[in-house]
């Protein structure tokens, strides 16, 4: 009984779970995704559990980039440039990944920030306004991201 949770909170057969109990590896990792969607669909609906699933997978590996729909966006207004361009710690302030101008900082030079699965090395870093019309993923280690867009 590793998992009780999985027997509590799932409408899988018991079965199922007792497979998924001696999984190893890898395998372990499938188990935990579909625990996570039966229980987000329990408590969320099986729509929200899609879009959920289908986000996690876009930026935690091997989904398509037409899931990213469902990540996390912030949009900024073409008067939030400065000459065209936006820097990387107000970017990470102003879509909340960070607290402050100095935490984002410091975690650009720890190295957990990335910007379209790059990361970024420099503070002073900035964004134009094509990349933004593109859409900019910015991450914050590795589960805090948001798409930053200019509207």
């Amino acid at each position: 009984m590793k998992c009780p949770a999985g027997r509590m909170l799932t409408f899988l057969p018991l079965e199922e779970i007792e497979k998924m109990d001696a999984w190893e590896g890898s395998q372990l990792n499938t188990a935990k995704e579909i625990l996570a969607f039966e229980l987000t669909s329990l408590v969320h609906g099986e729509e929200e559990a899609v879009k959920a699933q289908a986000g996690a997978r876009a930026l935690f590996g091997g989904g398509s980039g037409a899931a990213l729909e469902n990540t996390p966006t912030t949009e900024i207004e073409a008067s939030e440039l400065v000459d065209g361009e936006i820097d990387v710690l107000t970017l990470l302030v102003r879509c909340g990944l960070c607290a402050s101008k100095s935490e984002a900082r410091r975690n650009v030079q720890q190295g957990g920030v990335s910007a379209n699965d790059e990361k970024v090395k420099d503070i002073s870093r900035r964004f134009t306004e094509e990349e933004l019309k593109e859409g900019v993923l910015l991450r914050r280690g590795k589960k805090n991201y948001n798409k930053v867009t200019i509207a």
